[in-house]
């Protein structure tokens, strides 16, 4: 089954095109990677497929609908764990995954599973703002999968995160493969090596090249997936 499907998208900033003509699917149940350099068209591409902005030109469909026409239903099975997370710094672990509950018309008794999913049980009565780097990762990935979606967007999830806690959060999104649908977006090859089932690289807001790291690596006539990706990123299309 087809979760994403990614139609000749075009967005234009001011006349800068940011996606130039993208399309790609994404498989139900899959962890697709979107990899580029600042700039490529990966944040945009994750906002327009949250329905968080408009686009120019092309469709796209989260489970067979549009996201053009079918807004509010997207909203419904789509939820996204931003750069900048978004939970409130005031707020305990407990009260921020019960507020989102709240939000969502989710039963409260449901946040002490999900806390123990995401080993946050023995912060659960912190300020979010007291918490490490890499609680407050694992907290808004939780906040984000609160709602229970089927499409989850991950929106450079390890950044900044030292050694240690971008490894205990691999360990966390893996376990989501094959339950929800995972879009990631990141800088960092060896998180995609280590988690994503596919690829897709935008570079200029075009997709240039799609497929497993070993495809993508074989396509380039690579020993690693950073060559691959340094050959790919300086040639363009493959």
């Amino acid at each position: 089954m087809i979760a994403i499907k990614v139609d000749n998208i075009v967005k234009k900033y001011k006349g800068v095109v940011a996606l130039n003509g993208v399309s790609l699917t994404v498989k139900d149940g899959e962890l697709y990677g979107l990899l580029g350099l600042n700039g490529a068209g990966k944040t945009t591409l994750v906002n327009l497929l949250c329905t968080a902005m408009p686009f120019d030109s092309g469709n796209a469909e989260i489970y067979g609908y549009s996201v053009k026409t079918d807004i509010e239903k997207i909203k419904t099975i789509v939820d996204v764990s931003p750069q900048e997370t978004s939970v409130a710094p005031n707020l305990t672990v407990r009260e921020n995954l019960e507020f989102f509950a709240e939000i969502y018309k989710k039963p409260k008794s449901g946040v002490d599973k999900i806390m123990e999913k995401f080993a946050l049980t023995e912060v659960s009565e912190k300020r979010a703002k007291t918490l490490s780097g890499g609680y407050m990762r694992r907290l808004s990935i939780a906040a984000a999968l609160v709602s229970e979606p089927k499409v989850l967007f991950l929106d450079e999830p390890t950044l900044g995160l030292d050694v240690i806690a971008r490894r205990e959060l691999w360990k966390t999104v893996s376990a989501l493969k094959g339950k929800i649908t995972v879009v990631l977006t990141t800088h960092y090859l060896e998180e995609v090596e280590a988690l994503c089932d596919r690829v897709g690289i935008l570079k200029k807001g075009k997709l240039i090249a799609e497929g497993t790291v070993e495809e993508l690596k074989t396509t380039a006539n690579a020993a690693t997936f950073e060559d691959a990706f340094v050959k790919i990123s300086e040639g363009g299309d493959l």
